[in-house]
């Protein structure tokens, strides 16, 4: 690859261990501003919910700014890349805009609103002085059991190649240096979404428990992708190919194996493969701690992932180990050092496209577009286009504004974090008013006349002595991510199932509406209500849910995935026919 000659300068004063400093990746907690200097770091990362202490926009900056300025007090004062898992918009940022995770935006198939929504995050982003964005990801989820598809646009390639390619060009801009321009991190490469169930062997040999295996949990995520490699090409990789023709400089490199190897050792896919064969001329970053998978002897997985094509690492703790470790790997033979400047200069060629060079440090001018109306009433669009009708028997939608009662059930019908899911603030998410938003009741309020009585209760219970005219029934997947998310049962839950049917007895016509990140298995309860619609995890604007089932936007959206009939019905991308709820696609 060619760079510039400020690269080439740079490359022949930096010693060794500026060269691997720049490999590096920490976590903000775990390192000191002074230390950033010190060690020559490349990139600082907030993990999902490394916010500052009073979580807002402007500590945030605050926040950013002093890791940017230990940057700029190294030797060769090589700036500082921060990066961050703003999956559904700005997300770990307290009053920032969040839109429909990806399974909702996979439903929408339009590619220009994926493109604003990508511009929107990005300016949001880098209010805060963050110009890397660990998304989109780009998996081909084919078996909804998995904990991450609610990440996935579709189990479609086709559907996901499009909506990643526009994504990504919506954080790029016009202009990749301009001030809201914001890297891509497209991941996960390659395969994640194809792992079979019961094939995952986590391990943190130094981390004793770190994850745990119950319940179901890690089942799947980050197990073997166990098909040959004509369709690992066919079926995973032409996202990736799309991302370099729209000029993505990174991706992240997914945790799952193949061909009997971790990814993150795999020489061939990540450098034969992705770098010479396709071109690609960015860097690949590793997912947080996965190189420690690799065997149980670290300083093997140091040499083995920087030997594959890793480029910088997510230590994201023990990030003085890490360089002692690739220090002593170079001096020994084990890693040649023209591996570690291939490395640097693809770090080095990123940071210099996003203009860092020339602005290392942001300002705060941006600020007000943190959450604001516009981003606020394009996250409102998503929620109405994502939003599918999977059943609507005698046209009960959309509903009378005029209709003279109605009941409003289901916690998840007044619950922003419920609607937010994962990655919301916190890792995990969190229940309640986390965030500022608009929830389904809202929008219900203030859609209805004057005359319509509205009575919520989350559990169902209402006092009425007199049936309602229509009960809205808000259904909802508990709060998870990643392989937390793992379920081999993905039937309803009894308390779900009696709230339906507590509902159904006190009103004359039921509609449901299913707050979750994939298919459930709905068969036996389907007849329950009139009309079902599925509005995925819709974000802070779910106010849009209720715009839907008024009739103020018509329906649109369609099945980013197959709705399985049965609950053996897995992966349910391979089922057909009877097996078949509601085909991919399906959408009233």
């Amino acid at each position: 690859m060619q760079t510039s000659s400020r690269i080439d300068k740079l490359l022949a004063q930096m010693t060794l261990a500026e060269k691997i400093g720049q490999m590096t990746q920490v976590e903000k907690n775990s390192i000191m501003a002074a230390e950033i200097a010190e060690y020559g770091i490349g990139s600082v990362l907030s993990g999902g919910g490394g916010n500052p202490e009073v979580n807002n926009a402007e500590n945030w900056l605050e926040m950013v700014n002093s890791y940017l300025v230990g940057g700029q007090k190294s030797r060769l004062q090589i700036p500082v890349l921060y990066g961050v898992d703003a999956v559904h918009g700005h997300s770990n940022v307290y009053g920032a805009t969040m839109f429909p995770h990806n399974v909702g935006l996979g439903a929408t198939r339009d590619a220009d609103l994926l493109r604003r929504i990508g511009r929107a995050t990005a300016v949001e982003v880098a209010a805060t002085g963050v110009r890397w964005d660990f998304a989109p990801a780009v998996s081909v989820a084919k078996d909804v059991r998995w904990g991450r598809t609610f990440e996935s646009y579709s189990e479609d390639v086709a559907v996901v190649t499009e909506l990643g390619k526009a994504y990504i060009e919506g954080l790029q801009g016009d202009d990749l240096s301009h001030p809201t321009g914001v890297l891509p991190s497209v991941k996960h490469f390659v395969g994640d979404g194809g792992t079979a169930w019961m094939t995952t062997t986590p391990k943190y040999e130094w981390i004793p428990g770190y994850w745990e295996q119950k319940d179901g949990s890690f089942a799947v995520d980050q197990g073997v992708t166990d098909v040959d490699e004509a369709i690992l090409r066919q079926e995973h990789l032409p996202p990736y190919i799309a991302a370099i023709e729209a000029g993505a400089l990174n991706i992240m490199v997914s945790y799952s194996s193949w061909g009997g190897l971790k990814m993150h050792a795999q020489k061939y896919l990540l450098t034969d493969v992705l770098k010479d064969e396709l071109g690609f001329a960015g860097f690949l970053v590793s997912d947080w701690l996965a190189i420690d998978q690799i065997d149980p002897d670290y300083y093997t997985c140091v040499v083995q992932s920087i030997n594959a094509g890793l480029d910088m690492i997510m230590v994201p703790y023990r990030y003085k180990l890490f360089i002692e470790m690739l220090t002593k790997a170079v001096k020994v033979g084990d890693v040649d050092e023209t591996r570690i400047d291939d490395a640097v200069r693809r770090i080095l060629y990123a940071k210099e496209a996003l203009g860092l060079f020339e602005t290392p440090l942001p300002d705060d001018s941006l600020l007000s577009h943190v959450g604001c109306d516009a981003h606020r009433q394009l996250a409102r669009e998503a929620v109405q286009k994502s939003a599918v009708l999977l059943k609507n028997e005698g046209a009960i939608l959309p509903l009378a504004k005029d209709v003279p009662s109605l009941f409003v059930a289901g916690q998840a019908a007044d619950d922003i974090g419920l609607c937010c899911g994962g990655w919301t603030i916190n890792w995990m998410g969190g229940e309640g008013a986390i965030t500022p938003g608009t929830t389904i009741l809202e929008g219900i309020r203030n859609l209805v006349s004057g005359s319509t009585a509205v009575d919520y209760a989350p559990d169902g219970n209402f006092q009425s002595p007199t049936k309602a005219d229509v009960g809205i029934v808000v259904l909802n997947e508990h709060l998870y991510v990643e392989g937390y998310g793992d379920r081999p049962d993905m039937t309803l839950p009894e308390a779900d199932v009696a709230l339906l049917a507590r509902v159904a007895e006190q009103c004359e016509q039921v509609v449901v509406v299913l707050i979750s990140g994939r298919p459930l298995i709905i068969t036996d309860q389907l007849d329950k209500a009139g009309a079902w619609v599925v509005a995925w995890l819709p974000g802070t604007e779910s106010y849009g849910v209720a715009d839907v089932l008024f009739g103020d936007v018509p329906f649109s959206g369609k099945l980013p995935f197959t709705w399985p009939r049965m609950a053996d019905g897995f992966p349910q991308a391979e089922q057909t026919g009877t097996a078949v709820l509601f085909p991919f696609g399906h959408g009233l």
